[in-house]
C-alpha cells in the first residue's frame, strides 16, 4: 500500500512536470535500478536535467550518468575495499616435522613424556593460537625396512596417537586429520633411496633410514584472517 502511494505521487509530480505517464516505467534492470525509465529504457529527467529516483531508490543504486559524485564516491570506496588483501600468514601457521624417535620407541605407536612436551610446544599452542587453521593434517611415516603393509598401519597408528594426544589437550577433534603413508614417502631432503644401501635390518640401516621415519603436521584448511 505504502508502496504503490510513493509511484502514485512520483507519477503525480511526474505528470505535473509534463511528461506523459504512459512513457514512464520504473527501471528493474541493474544499470538503472532505482530510476524512472521510459518505454525504450532511457532514464526520465526533469527539466533541469535531473533523474527522477524511484521510491526505493538508494545510494548504492547511483549511476555517473544521474549521480556522478555518488557514483564516484561508491566506486572508490570499492576499489579501496578490494584493495585490502586477505592477511593470513605468509607461511602455514602450524607447521612442524618430528622424528619418529623423538614422539615414539622405536616400532612404537604410544607418544613419550618427552614428545607430549614437544607436541605442546610445537602443536597444541599453535592451534589454540591460530583458529584460522581449521583443519590440521597429521601425517605418519615409516621407513622401508620390513614389511609394507605392517610399515602402512604402524604411520596410520602414530598418526591416529598423535590426533588423540592434540584431542586430550583440547584440541576439537573435527580439526584434526590423520593419513599414514608407510614407506611410500622417504624423506626427500634425506635422499635415502641413494645414501642408504640394502634392505637388511641392521644398525647401520636403522641409523641411515631414520629421517624417514617421521611424522608432520601442516594445516591442509587455513582461513586467511582479515585486517
Amino acid at each position: 500500500m505504502k508502496k504503490n502511494l510513493v509511484k502514485q505521487f512520483t507519477l503525480g509530480i511526474i505528470l505535473a512536470a509534463g511528461i506523459s505517464a504512459a512513457g514512464v516505467a520504473f527501471a528493474h534492470d541493474v544499470a538503472n535500478a532505482g530510476y524512472l525509465v521510459d518505454t525504450r529504457g532511457n532514464v526520465v529527467k526533469n527539466n533541469y536535467n535531473q533523474c527522477w529516483r524511484t521510491g526505493y531508490w538508494t545510494p548504492a543504486m547511483a549511476t555517473a550518468a544521474c549521480d556522478p559524485d555518488l557514483a564516484k564516491a561508491n566506486a572508490s570506496k570499492d576499489a579501496k575495499t578490494a584493495a585490502v588483501p586477505d592477511a593470513g600468514p605468509d607461511k602455514p601457521a602450524v607447521k612442524a616435522q618430528f622424528k619418529a624417535e623423538t614422539l615414539f620407541a622405536f616400532d612404537k605407536a604410544i607418544v613419550r613424556p618427552e614428545g607430549k612436551k614437544v607436541l605442546d610446544d610445537k602443536v597444541v599452542e599453535g592451534m589454540k593460537a591460530h583458529p584460522e587453521v581449521e583443519l590440521l593434517l597429521v601425517t605418519g611415516h615409516a621407513d622401508r625396512i620390513g614389511n609394507a603393509k605392517y610399515n602402512q598401519k604402524l604411520s596410520e597408528r602414530r598418526a591416529a596417537a598423535v590426533k588423540t594426544y592434540l584431542v586430550s589437550k583440547g584440541i576439537a577433534a573435527d580439526r584434526v586429520k590423520t593419513v599414514g603413508k608407510g614407506e611410500a614417502e622417504p624423506n626427500p631432503d634425506a635422499d635415502t633411496a641413494k645414501k642408504c644401501k640394502g634392505t637388511k635390518k641392521t644398525k647401520k640401516l636403522i641409523e641411515c633410514l631414520q629421517p624417514d621415519r617421521r611424522v608432520t603436521v601442516e594445516p591442509e584448511i587455513q582461513v586467511p584472517t582479515k585486517k
